[in-house]
């Protein structure tokens, strides 16, 4: 078994620990070695049944021996921060994937590093993932899909065909994204909110029809 370390003990940690452990229930690959965090009052402590804090950034760049890591973190611009930080070249990113995830046409999935799939998500016919992405659980893509690197989709959020997301965007539980549109960089689009047209970088979108929100 390959040894592997989750980056953020948080509750989203936790789930990804879970995760791992569906994932050796049906195919053993992965011996969860403990947790990293920028926290550092969390060093050596227990997280809860899951394995120990190890420590972070520094001792993770220390570490010597190959370790692959997931990086837990439900926030774009922790997750690229994250990555840049890392420079150790024992570290790998594999793609942690629920066993249930479904691609309807494998032959033209394409999908980099680092992601995080939790279970119930779905994507049809070409349809690429780039790197570091999370897509929480029920996550369902159409066809002719394109998702950049370090993206966060919330549970339940629904894209149709021929969307192409950027980098670094956050979609809330339950929102959706209507077809053809393209999303570039840093949006943020709210709970339960319809992306019905092309957002411009950097904004919060909300409400059905999503509405561009003046902070």
């Amino acid at each position: 078994m390959k040894d592997i370390a989750i980056y953020g003990a948080s509750g989203f940690g936790r789930e990804v620990a879970c995760l791992i452990r569906q994932i050796n229930e049906v195919t053993p690959i992965w011996n969860l070695v403990g947790f990293f965090d920028d926290n550092v009052a969390l060093k050596g402590k227990e997280i809860s049944h899951y394995g120990s804090c190890l420590g972070g950034i520094t001792e993770l760049n220390n570490w010597d021996k190959t370790l692959s890591v997931v990086i837990a973190v439900g926030n774009p611009k922790v997750i690229a921060m994250l990555v840049e930080k890392i420079e150790n070249s024992h570290v790998n990113f594999p793609n942690i994937i629920h066993p249930n995830f479904k691609i309807i046409d494998p032959e033209t999935f394409y999908v980099g590093k680092g992601n995080i799939i939790q279970s119930n998500c779905l994507v049809s016919c070409n349809v690429t993932f780039g790197d570091f992405n999370v897509f929480n659980g029920s996550v369902v893509f159409g066809h002719d899909n394109k998702v950049g690197n370090y993206n966060c989709f919330m549970p339940a959020v629904r894209v149709s065909g021929g969307v192409v997301v950027g980098d670094s965007n956050f979609f809330g539980v339950g929102s959706i994204i209507l077809q053809q549109i393209k999303i570039g960089n840093h949006i943020r689009l709210g709970a339960g909110s319809v992306l019905m047209t092309k957002p411009k970088d950097g904004k919060l979108y909300m409400g059905n029809p999503a509405k561009k929100m003046e902070l």
